[in-house]
């Protein structure tokens, strides 16, 4: 049994220009310690997908069908039992994580003492560790957020979010807001801290090479599916979805010579509100058939799409 079952989750907004479907019958699973990458263009449902799990998703949105299993057990009518504790979540912004008026040392001994057994000196011994963990002088406990770089702020949240101890860390584009070298920094991080204690991670972001270098498997998400997983080497070295294919083809690459235009996706990602009939992506697909306009593809084999199912 997996850690974590997401089986045909669909999340729905009612709005003034008709039913938003933000999620459509995603399933995956996530197995202890491992680091999963979801990947897709803005509005694909990545983010909606961690909010979901964690049961962060406000009025009028809703879970309207499909379930939630964390240790074969539905979290869907009581995410707030797990959210901190055994799932966390680090965000793009780690300014809008960390309290501005309060110390490094207080908040993460604040988390500690409210999602484990530990308390006072024990929740500061335990705060000091985490310090260390992430190559932060312990006497930075009574720092301010606004005294650390962003990079240094992206620890402290990775610090954060390891201090309940959690089965599954939720990473929302961690690295959006940091130099590239910065960002590598981070991510190594974050995956060497997970290993050591045997945390999942669920990595959402838009980019192929973060995707390549830091996870094991990964989902490729489109207008609120799920369109294609695999383990990274299956999904960078022979995609089969050809969304997927657009994406690694519009990847830049050292191999490349400079004067290559990159390709680009023709059109864009249709509104939630208007998904097209068939598969979603066929406005956009060069290879698209007339079966492709009339019935959605489910995913089979880890691909939804008829044109592989047909090969």
């Amino acid at each position: 049994m997996s850690l974590l079952e997401v089986d045909q989750l669909c999340v729905e907004f009612s709005t003034r220009r008709g039913l938003l479907k933000a999620l459509n019958q995603v399933s995956f699973e996530l197995d202890k310690g491992e680091f999963l990458g979801m990947v897709g263009e803005s509005g694909a449902g990545k983010s909606m997908t961690g909010n979901a799990i964690l049961g962060l998703i406000d009025a009028p949105g809703e879970i309207t069908s499909g379930d939630i299993r964390l240790d074969g057990k539905s979290i869907v009518d009581s995410p707030e039992t797990i959210r901190g504790s055994r799932i966390s979540m680090i965000f793009q912004d780690p300014l809008s994580s960390l309290n501005p008026l309060t110390t490094i040392g207080d908040q993460l001994i604040e988390t500690i003492e409210l999602h484990t057994n530990r308390r006072g000196a024990a929740a500061k011994q335990r705060a000091t560790e985490l310090l260390q963990q992430i190559d932060i002088d312990a006497d930075r406990l009574e720092a301010y957020p606004h005294q650390f770089s962003g990079g240094m702020r992206q620890r402290v949240v990775i610090a954060l979010a390891m201090a309940s101890e959690p089965d599954i860390i939720i990473a929302d584009e961690p690295t959006t807001a940091l130099d590239v070298s910065v960002q590598a920094q981070v991510l190594d991080l974050l995956r060497s801290l997970c290993q050591a204690e045997g945390t999942a991670v669920i990595l959402i972001t838009h980019d192929m090479g973060v995707i390549g270098n830091w996870t094991d498997r990964v989902g490729v998400m489109y207008a609120g599916s799920l369109i294609e997983i695999g383990t990274t080497e299956q999904i960078i070295q022979a995609p089969r979805h050809p969304y997927t294919q657009g994406l690694i083809a519009s990847t830049p690459t050292m191999a490349a010579d400079v004067s290559t235009n990159l390709y680009q996706i023709p059109g864009n990602m249709p509104p939630l509100t208007a998904i097209p009939e068939g598969c979603a992506f066929h406005p956009r697909c060069p290879k698209a058939e007339q079966q492709c306009q009339l019935s959605t593809p489910s995913l089979v084999d880890q691909v939804a799409c008829h044109l592989w199912r047909d090969a």
